[in-house]
């Protein structure tokens, strides 16, 4: 029923579009960009939804008050503390490895900021927790969300994060000015 509401909402009512080829692992870890805008949130769980997966996901914690921190949480938010020096890539290696499935979507940027210097949590637990990335791409011009390749993190962490930044150099999000890819030697 959910899949039916929310393929009906993102590919009716809103008009997008999407391709995947991955497979649905039982555990992996999302790498989603462009990140410009707060609707990403909620066009990405659409798009999640509509293909029959669920994937948790990260984000500030400010933004988990009332009534607001409910909705997040039972969307599958988990808050991040930044002021906090815990380390939260071990804290999810482990609930990974102790999990039968693990789903858990990063925006790399961590910001809707324009950032090239691209956060690497995502890649520190897909590789702690020996996990593949699966890729997804929002490119609003065309409205369509891809998820069409996977990344086995090699541990040469270098050459991995050049191939993930080169796969998204063509998508474009809400605000283009906003997402750069950095400088990918």
């Amino acid at each position: 029923m959910e899949k039916a509401i929310c393929s009906f909402i993102y590919h009716k009512i809103l008009g997008w579009k999407s391709k995947v080829t991955v497979p649905d692992f039982d555990k992996y870890i999302i790498c989603a960009a462009p990140h410009t805008s707060n609707f990403d949130l909620f066009i990405g769980k659409l798009f999640i939804a509509a293909n029959g997966r669920k994937t948790g996901f990260m984000m500030k914690k400010f933004w988990f008050f009332w009534p607001l921190g409910y909705l997040f949480r039972a969307m599958g938010g988990v808050p991040v503390d930044r002021n906090k020096k815990t380390s939260l890539v071990d804290q999810m290696i482990k609930e990974a490895q102790e999990s039968k499935e693990f789903h858990l979507a990063i925006t790399p940027e961590g910001t809707r900021k324009k950032n090239g210097n691209w956060k690497k949590g995502f890649y520190y637990i897909a590789k702690g927790a020996n996990l593949p990335i699966i890729l997804i791409g929002i490119d609003y011009v065309d409205k369509c969300i891809s998820a069409e390749k996977v990344i086995y993190p090699s541990g040469d962490m270098k050459s991995d994060l050049r191939e993930i930044k080169l796969y998204y150099k063509n998508f474009r999000g809400k605000h283009p000015e906003r997402f750069s890819i950095g400088n990918v030697e």
